[in-house]
């Protein structure tokens, strides 16, 4: 019962995690809901696949039967991660994804308890978001167990994928968060901005707080009461983001998401293979305690996509070896901070 099921995989990511996974001569089976696109892909990959829809329970069941782990690359997660975790639940199938929605790690740890009775390990955010940014978090945590406070940040040369674009979408009338005294709670969008030193040539970057999906699994890893996220971007895009978000109740409103994310599936394609090879993502860590010390560490890796296939795949290799914790878990968590390391181009240093 050595078998992934990558449900998704004809997206722009689950593309490129099925070619990852055949290179790597493991043998998924590829699914989803739409036939011709999943025949196509099956065929040239020489993969085994699956027609099946997330609102056909049974089938989910059947699906996974045979299978020890799905990576589930389907979004936005908001709207698919639960029937996909039900059926795991049901079948004793462990659960990955690639998710970065700050409210789905919350939901799905709220299943915790379901799964460590079912024997299934729930791992969500098995990409760019959020193995790196966790494993810095949990690397820092080693460096000063004390701290009360972490924040976080990163620099990437991104371009998007149509589902990430429309992921973006999906929240975009949500606001922004952070994790005060334990709580998730709600701020304004980009509420603050700092200067972040990311290094490697990147010195004094403007970034602003976003609600990355680290404010809930940070916590869960380390423990860290206070915890906030920012990413790069100039003055003027945080200017921009924070009138987007004076103007979130009208971009919130079904048809207005629904235009944006037409739109969106017109346009937008996600970065090419040269584009892939040439970027690179930076990640930035502070943690401080009360009496005052505080610990910085930083991260340079690969492009955010070509980073979420190797670590997707770092991921699922581990759940076929038997490398299993059963419940929620977080990336570094389940796996330690060093996992980020394993990561060809992947390198790390402490500044302070």
């Amino acid at each position: 019962m050595d078998e992934v099921v990558i449900y998704g995989s004809y997206g722009y990511t689950g593309e490129l995690v099925a070619e990852e996974a055949v290179d790597r001569g493991l043998n998924p089976v590829l699914a989803g809901r739409n036939r011709r696109t999943i025949e196509r892909q099956a065929t040239e990959l020489g993969c085994n696949y699956e027609v099946v829809g997330l609102d056909e329970p049974r089938a989910l069941d059947a699906m996974l039967a045979d299978a020890t782990a799905v990576l589930h690359c389907a979004g936005p997660f908001s709207r698919t991660w639960e029937p996909m975790v039900d059926a795991c639940l049901r079948t004793g199938t462990h659960y990955l994804d690639i998710t970065g929605e700050l409210g789905v790690f919350e939901a799905i740890h709220d299943r915790d308890s379901e799964a460590d009775e079912a024997g299934v390990m729930l791992l969500p955010g098995v990409g760019f978001d959020v193995v790196p940014t966790d494993c810095l978090g949990a690397h820092l945590h080693e460096r000063l167990p004390e701290a009360d406070t972490l924040e976080l940040a990163f620099h990437a040369e991104m371009g998007a994928s149509t589902g990430t674009a429309k992921t973006l979408v999906e929240h975009i009338d949500e606001g922004g968060a952070v994790r005060r005294d334990g709580r998730i709670r709600q701020v304004g969008v980009a509420h603050e901005s700092r200067t972040i030193d990311f290094g490697w040539g990147h010195d004094g970057r403007h970034a602003a707080s976003i609600p990355w999906g680290d404010v809930a699994t940070a916590y869960y890893t380390t423990g860290i009461p206070n915890v906030t996220v920012y990413m790069s971007m100039p003055p003027s895009a945080v200017r921009q983001t924070r009138l987007a978000g004076t103007l979130s109740p009208v971009l919130g409103l079904p048809p207005v998401k629904a235009g944006l994310q037409w739109l969106i599936e017109q346009t937008t394609d996600g970065p090419d293979a040269d584009e892939r090879a040439s970027g690179e993502s930076l990640v930035w860590g502070e943690a401080r305690a009360a009496g005052g010390d505080r610990v910085i560490s930083r991260l340079r890796g690969p492009h955010t996509y070509t980073l979420t296939v190797e670590t997707a795949m770092a991921t699922v290799e581990r759940v076929l070896d038997g490398n299993v914790h059963t419940g929620y878990q977080t990336p570094a968590g389940a796996y330690g901070p060093d996992l980020i390391l394993d990561i060809d181009g992947v390198e790390r240093e402490d500044v302070l």
